[in-house]
């Protein structure tokens, strides 16, 4: 196992850092102490080089050009959006500035997404971990009570990648945290249609026009939604698209079973068919948001602008909980530290 780090760029006077995690099979990951990011997952091709499965920059400057994309990013603190960026726990009402129209998105303006971490580094024979942790309070997110969060990224000698999430605090709040890496496992400058996606979903959420939840389930099978069997994405996106949908690909939430001792099934499975390149995700929780990059504007990055160019997989409890009590509670309390994660298995 090897680490080593380079300055990536600069952002608010401060240094912008790359850590590159490197096992034993030449496979790295490399993390941003801004925002997170996961800025590489790099695996050996046939050629004797090595492909990004990630959408990403070579350079720092895009992710702040483009940061709508949250490309990489760690999300909190909570994923996906709340309707009018107000939420009850036990009782008490709490109001978070919304940033999207009326509603919250991503944690806000100033969430968990837009903080630079502490980084420290760990290695054995086995694995190596960055370890991010920040603190964030109501004067710069606006959420109720500062909350302490630490995510480790580890990268093992099998080729695995997990995010572990931990959060705790001092007053009652929300974490429901996920990471929007966007992938693309071809390595080229191919688009996702030829990926196969299984999901582990018998639903997904009926949303509105605002991309908020209705509190309603609607049956994946015999839909553009039903990937419980392994699917083509450019059969399912053409499929979608001949149901006139407005969005031009998927931007949808999925009910999934989450992935735990008992069952150890993974949400997803995404593999590139003319590779061979696999991805086993697995997420303890009930929640994936599929989102197919739709109209994606953005050159800088190591992908073509146009639709459909990366597939973002968000593991989280199912969006705006707090409206929806059936879909799982996402409150952080004093004393009561949380723990999520999200791991990656690769196959070629």
């Amino acid at each position: 196992m090897k680490i080593a780090t380079e300055k990536f760029g600069e952002y608010r006077n401060q240094d912008v850092i790359k850590y590159t995690l490197t096992n034993d099979n030449n496979v790295s990951i490399s993390v941003l102490n801004f925002a997170g990011i996961w800025q590489a997952y790099m695996v050996p091709n046939t050629r004797g080089g090595r492909v990004n499965l990630l959408l990403a920059a070579d350079t720092f400057d895009p992710y702040i050009e483009h940061g709508s994309l949250y490309a990489g990013r760690i999300i909190g603190r909570t994923a996906g959006r709340i309707a009018g960026g107000r939420f009850d726990i036990d009782g008490q009402s709490y109001s978070v500035p919304a940033n999207e129209g009326d509603n919250l998105l991503h944690g806000g303006a100033n969430g968990l997404s837009q903080q630079f971490y502490q980084v420290e580094t760990k290695q054995d024979a086995d694995q190596a971990q960055a370890v991010l942790t920040t603190s964030i309070d109501s004067t710069t997110d606006h959420f109720p009570g500062k909350e302490d969060v630490k995510v480790t990224y580890t990268l093992a000698n099998d080729n695995s990648v997990t995010i572990d999430f931990d959060g705790q605090t001092d007053s009652k709040t929300l974490f429901n945290p996920t990471s929007h890496t966007y992938w693309n496992l071809s390595g080229e400058a191919k688009t996702i249609q030829g990926h196969v996606l299984t999901l582990n979903s018998t639903y997904h959420l009926q949303l509105d026009d605002e991309k908020l939840p209705t509190g309603k389930k609607v049956l994946n099978k015999n839909t553009p939604f039903d990937f419980k069997y392994p699917t083509v994405l450019g059969t399912a996106l053409q499929h979608l698209q001949e149901e006139h949908n407005p969005e031009g690909g998927f931007d949808d939430a999925f009910v999934v079973l989450p992935s735990n001792r008992l069952a150890h099934e993974p949400v997803a499975v995404l593999m590139d068919a003319a590779t061979g390149r696999k991805i086993k995700m697995y997420s303890d929780r009930n929640g994936l948001v599929v989102y197919t990059a739709n109209g994606l504007q953005v050159p800088d990055y190591n992908r073509p602008a146009g639709s459909w160019f990366a597939i973002a997989l968000e593991g989280q409890t199912l969006p705006d909980a707090p409206h929806h009590p059936q879909f799982g509670d996402i409150a952080l309390r004093p004393g009561h530290p949380e723990h999520f994660q999200l791991r990656y298995e690769y196959f070629a």
